[in-house]
């Protein structure tokens, strides 16, 4: 008998950007800072992953094992981004190039403290630029019904366009211990 699962159906949007947005981007808020967490620990990770996609139902890495975690947190083409305000841990993005010549921005998020504090988009910007500063192809990512209800809006305002959309259908075991909004539920 396998673990208990939850089924959801989400929309997921496809989104690529295939040129570095021309003009001006906004700049980060006084206080806050990007850095590139080489080799980040397994834990920190987590607990970023965790808090942060939480209510939106992050759950593939919550699952993964903690050895495969570590391969691919190592691996050169793969960036975890940290964004701090005045040294306290804010938000985090990571960059995946193992698609290469594309570049994924497999995660982007703030925790839920630091949303709506009007860094979001300046955030989302810094993410395109330290993208494109790698010269990919493209820059590719993907959002669904159950991330926050900014996200598509966002990514599309700082430059993406929708590629497709698709209805898929989850088991999430229902040991990563996520509250599933009854709205996803099938």
């Amino acid at each position: 008998m396998g673990d208990a699962m939850t089924r959801v159906a989400v929309d997921v949007t496809f989104l690529c950007m295939d040129r570095q947005p021309p003009g001006p981007v906004p700049a980060l808020p006084d206080g806050y800072e990007i850095r590139r967490e080489v080799h980040p620990a397994v834990s920190l990770y987590r607990d970023l992953y965790n808090r942060i996609g939480q209510d939106y139902c992050w759950w593939l890495r919550r699952v993964m094992a903690d050895t495969q975690l570590a391969r691919v947190l190592d691996d050169p083409a793969v960036g975890v981004y940290i964004l701090r305000e005045h040294g306290e841990v804010a938000g985090f993005f990571e960059l995946d190039g193992r698609q290469c010549p594309d570049i994924n921005l497999a995660y982007f998020g703030l925790l839920p403290q630091w949303i709506g504090r009007g860094v979001g988009l300046s955030f989302l910007h810094a993410a395109i630029r330290t993208a494109w500063g790698q010269r990919p192809a493209a820059l590719r990512v993907n959002t669904c019904s159950a991330d926050h209800p900014r996200a598509l809006p966002n990514y599309i305002r700082a430059g993406f366009r929708v590629v497709r959309v698709l209805r898929e259908v989850w088991d999430i075991p229902d040991h990563a211990g996520l509250s599933v909004p009854a709205s996803l539920r099938t």
